[in-house]
């Protein structure tokens, strides 16, 4: 990447509100995961470090939504809490029985939160 084109990545970064950063990390980690499940042949042993990319990414959303100072519904915290154990037990089952359906869920989740998280609230 040349040093013009590095630099607005770093500018167009910290113009992010948090909502669109938190959906550009999900949409980066989906992408990394389909990668995967598309080569899955060629791919796969880069299957686990996409997978702890994406835990990291669930990881620190499923803990900021949950802390008692979030702002959010009670509800809206109990169903990130949900979501977060899903996406680890899902983590956790491919990476011990690695199977390239078994990214879906994940990829359509992150795409799914990432498309919620740049809707205007």
């Amino acid at each position: 990447m040349s040093y013009a084109a590095n630099a607005y990545a770093k500018v167009s970064q910290a113009a992010l509100s948090p909502r669109e950063a938190e959906a550009a990390v999900l949409i980066k980690a989906a992408a990394r995961l389909q990668l995967i499940q598309d080569n899955w042949a060629d791919q796969q042993a880069g299957l686990n470090d996409a997978l702890g990319f994406n835990q990291k990414v669930w990881t620190l959303l499923s803990t900021a939504a949950t802390e008692p100072e979030a702002p959010l519904p009670a509800d809206l915290k109990q169903s990130m809490a949900r979501l977060g154990a899903f996406v680890f037990t899902r983590t956790f089952e491919t990476m011990v029985e690695p199977a390239a359906e078994k990214l879906t869920a994940l990829i359509r989740i992150n795409r799914e939160l990432a498309t919620g998280l740049r809707a205007t609230p």
